[in-house]
């Protein structure tokens, strides 16, 4: 799921520049002003696939071998009706390519989905000329690889250097870099951007970080684009700045840089942006017996970060995602362990590799729910325990008035799975249709990679004002008392009515939603098939599906004059896996018809 994400900037001028950090899985991946994940990378040529017929006929081998760039923008055949409103830029982020011809004339090739090697594409959508009554919609395409370093390095010594997510290493080769790894100092980020491999979602003027850039405001089509960075981020605490117009690696940056006492290596792809302030809050983790993990927050007016609680009492753990509430944040510790107190990440050298199995009835894997202040500096306000599951993508969380005065209730939206199935899936043994591994996989573990929509509430949590400033030093650890109170699920909805890389309305962040818009997954495919609109207040489900045809992660474009919170468009990039060719999808997102679409003309 993590390594495709998309995000979209309005053209609007008076529209907000919110950054809504979601994720999810897709075959690309990126974010500008609402992240999206979907299994497709860019347009891509048709190509036959020789040998084994695609699972139940439904093809999408090509979705995960993209060679190709479109360095210089060309205009899509537009079919249908593409709403004025939608203008604005559309960013896809993810793995592209994974086979490399080595110097020796062997090919070197990646073992996992997230592992392949980052490319970006870009979508700008302009509005019709307003003085031609006839004129259209327009989109023009452009895509580019982020990681030419990295691939002329493997191409040169047939092998991949550092750490991935979950690339099978060498047993001996695992245990020397073991013994250099001690010897190594810190990561840097005085390195060559292209040779990282940084790409599971995507930031529009983040604060804090100084863009290396040339502002122009002019983008490359000579409209006013409002972007002066943008920057690739993944489950480290390292991000790539991207051009956004050329979409050329410009430069990387740690979050050391953010805040001296941020040494973690590991934080989460999917970030928190406060839509009305610009606040931008996420976490350090640094593993070890005691595990810390360091909430911080960096402000939208003066770019300053502050650490606003630092948290001990929780095993470290793979956390792609977190919540964030008008008054809190709340990070979900759920039960990706890393084994060993993470040493196993320098043994194995991949994140996958390292993390624990998840057994749902082992009561050291239980959720811990941790709710931090962000106003009042009052550190960790209520910790709550749940029951067991992995998580990659939240989707939204909100206050409801409590029963007790001057408290109230968190209610949270997130899909969880039972166990770790999920991520061996996206091995591409286990996810290419045309692979026979992927028939075994899913016959015996295909439901436990199919995740279901469940809603959790955090009750009588302290909202009220403290009667005087705060002594609590930010950087103190928290201790928890033992048990800690009781997590609510809410309600669960059946794997088929569920969706991954979520999204909403995004007037809706950090506020009560009814809809929730996702990747459907229902076994057709080995990868996704479909599109959902999930009511959470009838708990029904509206569906846009066809055969063979493989949606990315959709984004939500509100209408302006709209009043309804459906009232809008989705936008999506699809893989017809028929053809081996993606266009950009535009939905009716209240009745999930298809409006338009916008393909590659010629050959």
């Amino acid at each position: 799921m993590p390594p495709n994400n998309s995000k979209y900037a309005s053209a609007n001028r008076h529209a907000p520049l919110v950054d809504i950090e979601e994720d999810g899985v897709g075959l690309a991946s990126g974010d500008v002003l609402i992240d999206i994940d979907g299994p497709t990378d860019g347009l891509i040529e048709a190509r036959s696939v020789d040998g084994i017929r695609p699972y139940n006929d439904w093809p999408n081998d090509l979705g995960f071998d993209v060679v190709h760039e479109e360095r210089i923008p060309v205009e899509l055949g537009v079919i249908g009706h593409i709403p004025a409103y939608a203008a604005g830029t559309l960013y896809r982020t993810g793995p592209g390519g994974h086979e490399v011809l080595t110097e020796k004339g062997t090919i070197w090739n990646t073992n996992h989905w997230f592992d392949g090697f980052t490319q970006v594409h870009r979508f700008q959508i302009l509005e019709p000329d307003p003085t031609d009554p006839l004129a259209t919609t327009r989109i023009f395409y452009n895509s580019r690889r982020g990681t030419d370093g990295m691939i002329e390095e493997i191409r040169r010594t047939g092998k991949l250097s550092g750490f991935s997510f979950g690339q099978k290493r060498d047993p001996c080769e695992s245990y020397f870099w073991k013994i250099m790894t001690i010897f190594l100092g810190k990561p840097t980020d005085a390195a060559p951007p292209n040779t990282r491999n940084t790409g599971v979602t995507i930031s529009i003027n983040p604060p804090g970080f100084p863009s290396k850039r040339q502002i122009s405001e002019k983008g490359a089509l000579g409209h006013t684009s409002g972007i002066r960075s943008l920057w690739n981020k993944t489950d480290s605490a390292m991000l790539k700045e991207i051009d956004p117009d050329t979409l050329e690696p410009i430069g990387l940056a740690l979050q050391h840089r953010l805040h001296p006492d941020l040494q973690g290596a590991f934080s989460a792809a999917h970030a928190k942006s406060d839509p009305l302030t610009g606040d931008l809050f996420n976490y350090n983790l640094k593993l070890g017996k005691n595990a810390v993990y360091r909430v911080f927050r960096i402000s939208g007016a003066t770019g300053k970060t502050d650490i606003i609680a630092s948290i001990t009492g929780a095993p470290g753990a793979y956390l792609h995602s977190l919540f964030l509430t008008k008054n809190f944040v709340i990070l979900c510790v759920w039960g990706s362990h890393y084994a060993n107190y993470g040493l196993k990440v320098l043994w194995e050298k991949n994140i996958l590799d390292a993390i624990a199995d998840l057994d749902p009835r082992d009561p050291n894997k239980r959720s811990k729910w941790f709710v931090i202040d962000r106003h009042y500096d009052r550190g960790v306000v209520a910790a709550f325990e749940g029951d067991s599951f992995f998580c990659f993508h939240t989707v939204n969380a909100y206050e409801e008035r409590s029963k007790e005065d001057g408290k109230v209730d968190i209610i949270l939206d997130l899909t969880v799975y039972e166990n770790m199935d999920v991520i061996k899936r996206f091995y591409f043994e286990n996810i290419r249709s045309s692979s026979p591994c992927a028939r075994a996989f899913f016959g015996e573990k295909g439901d436990t990679t199919r995740g279901n929509l469940n809603r959790w509430r955090l009750p009588s949590v302290d909202v009220s004002e403290p009667s005087r400033p705060s002594t609590a030093t930010s950087h103190g650890s928290v201790s928890t008392p033992q048990p800690l109170p009781r997590a609510i699920l809410e309600w669960e909805a059946p794997k088929d009515e569920s969706v991954e890389l979520p999204t909403i309305n995004p007037k809706f962040v950090a506020k009560a939603h009814r809809y929730i818009y996702g990747v459907a997954d229902r076994g057709f495919s080995t990868f996704v098939d479909g599109l959902h609109k999930y009511d959470t207040e009838t708990r029904t489900v509206l569906t846009w599906e066809f055969h063979g045809q493989n949606p990315g992660e959709p984004i939500f474009v509100p209408d302006p004059r709209g009043k309804d919170e459906d009232d809008g468009v989705l936008l999506s990039v699809v893989l017809d896996g028929h053809t081996g060719k993606s266009y950009l999808l535009v939905l009716n997102a209240k009745d999930m018809l298809e409006m338009g679409r916008a393909e590659m003309t010629g050959g």
